[in-house]
């Protein structure tokens, strides 16, 4: 029975949504587990056959902690079949929601130094209700320069998940 373990890293959890979301899609032979990265070393990355990586984006980055577990665990995952995900907003634009099209994507790929085997990029969530005051103002403020919904009165949901969907049903063909 081969062993999967999908590590995610998020500030908003939409990121562990996706993540379980794409669980459900994988070959029902395999084992398995859902970690978040900051709890990743209660884990022996060893005992895994495929390690999936999902992570948010927040304010143009991938937060710092994503980078130290590649940079710390690059030789293990190059021996491992792996993938990532990003998970940001601006992949709501048609023309920026492939990993060859999507700014942060690219920038993590050439920053990471690492060659997942499969690479997806999907549009996150927008959940004003939940954002404290200077949070929601900023993030407002970019909705607006880049022509996204600025009413706060509302969420948004920008996730394509049946791309979400035909992703991870493509990870069960890598070996």
């Amino acid at each position: 029975m081969s062993k999967t373990l999908i590590i995610y890293s998020t500030v908003d959890y939409h990121t562990k949504r996706i993540s379980e979301f794409i669980a459900k899609y994988l070959d029902s032979e395999e084992s398995i587990k859902i970690v978040n990265l900051e709890d990743i070393n209660e884990y022996n990355l060893n005992h895994y056959d495929k390690i999936f990586l999902g992570a948010s984006i927040r304010y143009g980055k991938f937060r710092k902690e994503l980078y130290e577990f590649i940079k710390s665990n690059r030789s293990l995952l190059n021996k491992k079949i792996t993938c990532f995900f990003g998970v940001n907003l601006v992949a709501r634009k048609i023309e920026k929601n492939s990993p060859d099209t999507n700014p942060y994507i690219i920038k993590f790929l050439r920053k990471s130094n690492w060659k997942p085997q499969i690479t997806g990029v999907f549009a996150g969530n927008l959940e004003y209700s939940k954002y404290k005051f200077f949070d929601k103002f900023i993030i407002k403020f970019i909705m607006w320069i880049t022509d996204g919904p600025t009413d706060t009165s509302k969420d948004y949901d920008f996730t394509d998940w049946d791309s979400v969907e035909v992703f991870a049903k493509k990870l069960n063909s890598i070996n």
